[in-house]
């Protein structure tokens, strides 16, 4: 049963006592888990954080590696470039006097990447729940979209979790609406799609990130700390999060990565957007092909070729007001 008073989705971890959340998506995804992370801490729960990584792991050292395909990334862990999210939000969390250590997941397929959230499972002695970030929405596309955006990562972390049964809760919040845009992501199916989910009782609901709580004023911090340790990749996605939990709006500039586009920051960036992974799963028309992928590109073509089977797309719509 859930209350007014307080948010379904942290109603749903009430009786959690271990939370892993992660990073869906890769790149810097899991900075829109942080907030999340430290409000889960301060209810006196255990949490880890983890990521599916974009840096380049294959020049880690070997005591790095928890198994294949699963590396524990600390404020020291040395590697091959300066791009490495992780590492960075592991510096952060040190510098504040917080457990630093971020598990970082190799870009895989749906079934070894589950086998690496077993690893990192029976490592942390089991969890109670997992929580999938994604910095923007395009997770909740069911696939038959104008356009999806990025789906692959998303959709491995996605079919990842959700195959994994004997973890009690397993949850989706988004961070960022409308940052997809950009990647071809129609808002307006979001919400239809959210929509759907409701019906399903899947949907749990939204809240926004307050500036002037604790968790919305570390994570101002933290970002701020990765663009300045990242300078020539800051992340677009939070940095445009962070300029609406501060109150910006419109072209906001914050990198010259976006000089050739048009911003449109506003109020509903600022909001999470929370679903059952499960039913979120069970929405999405292709997923289950996905089972056996082991590559990345693996699942491009899966998706490839569910698209060209798809007899028509969901077209965009406009917002009506």
């Amino acid at each position: 049963m859930y209350s007014l008073h307080e948010p379904a989705f942290f109603t749903r971890l009430n009786d959690a006592r271990r939370v892993l959340v992660a990073g869906a998506g890769g790149g810097f995804d899991v900075y829109a888990g942080l907030p999340l992370a430290l409000a889960l801490r301060s209810a006196g729960k255990e949490v880890h954080l983890a990521n599916l990584s974009f840096a380049d792991l294959f020049g880690l050292a070997l005591d790095v590696w928890v198994e294949q395909d699963v590396a524990a990334i600390g404020p020291d862990t040395a590697s091959r470039g300066d791009y490495f999210p992780e590492r960075t939000l592991a510096r952060w969390l040190d510098l504040h006097g917080m457990p630093a250590t971020v598990y970082a997941f190799s870009r895989t397929g749906v079934a070894p990447l589950r086998d690496a959230y077993r690893t990192l499972l029976d490592r942390l002695g089991g969890v109670d729940a997992i929580v999938l970030v994604d910095g923007g929405t395009d997770i909740l596309m069911r696939g038959d979209e104008h356009g999806l955006g990025t789906p692959e990562e998303d959709m491995a972390s996605l079919g990842a979790v959700a195959g994994l049964e004997e973890v009690p809760d397993r949850l989706v919040a988004c961070l960022g609406f409308g940052v997809d845009a950009y990647h071809g992501v129609n808002h307006a199916l979001v919400l239809e799609n959210l929509a759907a989910l409701d019906r399903d009782g899947a949907y749990l609901g939204a809240f926004s990130l307050p500036r002037d709580s604790r968790e919305g004023a570390l994570y101002l911090d933290a970002v701020a700390h990765a663009q300045r340790c990242t300078p020539e990749y800051p992340s677009i996605v939070n940095g445009s999060v962070a300029a609406a939990v501060r109150g910006d709006f419109g072209d906001v500039r914050f990198t010259e990565r976006t000089r050739d586009s048009e911003l449109f920051v506003n109020p509903l960036m600022a909001l999470y957007f929370c679903v059952d992974a499960v039913g979120l799963a069970h929405r999405n028309l292709y997923l289950d092909r996905l089972e056996k992928t082991v590559l990345t590109r693996q699942i491009s073509s899966v998706i490839e070729r569910f698209r060209n089977e798809l007899p028509r797309q969901r077209r965009p719509r406009a917002f009506p007001h």
